[in-house]
């Protein structure tokens, strides 16, 4: 009979590998039958091979039904945006353009573990957005640095190396306008969630939040240019990462991810 792992076939134990990863409730039905098959008195245990394998192969198939919800990002939720092509993060710092605006200078950074890479997703000024409210194409947000408390802004200046539109940091809890805005645009999904791919459309410009690998020397050695730019193309795709997400009052998901 199998007396441990090392028994089984490798192709018994990449499909248990697979069963680990399923929710909790269908996980406890799926222990039975590895108690049965692989610690019983079987001499042989082709058969329970086989029978796993169809057992994870209709799981793969039904996958919509058994995953865990998507996360939604929302009103309130404190997030970084990485971008899809480089893997860069949204960033800022104290530290102000030499040139342009002279405001605050947004960069894109490599590590996924940087304080500054934070952002707070609120409504647009004036306009509101309860703490747990979903997000759709179309709506207007505002990002505010959660390290300086500026707000992710654009406006006509150029960018200090690729000449695009320049995108800054600016005013403060008590001081914003519509420079702040940027416009929802999601690529496939209904609601923003997390890990989806969607754009960021500067209201007041019409211009798209992107990055290049483009990188600023000292201070900020490294760091890619953030810009904007009025054409969609590849590099204008960003992805809601790590952070702490809100989810809609009463839906039940009522945990920090």
């Amino acid at each position: 009979g199998i007396r441990n792992l090392k028994d089984l076939e490798p192709s018994y134990c990449s499909h248990t590998a697979f069963i680990q990863y399923t929710k909790s409730s269908l996980k406890i039905k799926l222990n039975y039958y590895y108690i049965f098959f692989v610690k019983g008195n079987m001499r042989r245990h082709s058969f329970g091979v086989a029978f796993l394998f169809l057992l994870t192969t209709l799981l793969n198939v039904n996958a919509g039904f058994f995953s865990e919800p998507e996360t939604l990002v929302t009103c309130g939720s404190i997030i970084k945006l990485q971008h899809s092509s480089t893997k860069y993060r949204l960033h800022s710092h104290e530290v102000a353009y030499g040139s342009g605006s002279g405001q605050q200078s947004v960069t894109s950074f490599e590590g996924s573990d940087d304080a500054n890479s934070y952002w707070v997703v609120t409504g647009p000024n004036g306009g509101g957005c309860a703490q747990g409210t979903a997000l759709k194409t179309g709506d207007v947000i505002r990002l505010q640095h959660m390290g300086t408390r500026k707000w992710l802004h654009s406006h006509l200046h150029k960018s200090p190396l690729s000449g695009n539109q320049e995108v800054s940091c600016y005013g403060g809890d008590t001081a914003s306008d519509t420079g702040d805005h940027w416009k929802l645009d999601l690529d496939k999904a209904s609601q923003w969630t997390k890990d989806s791919k969607m754009r960021l459309a500067h209201v007041d410009t019409g211009a798209y939040l992107g990055t290049h690998d483009k990188k600023f020397n000292r201070p900020i050695a490294g760091q890619q240019e953030v810009y904007a730019k009025k054409t969609k193309e590849h590099n204008g795709w960003w992805l809601a990462t790590e952070g702490v997400y809100f989810p809609i009052p009463g839906s039940g998901n009522e945990e920090e991810l």
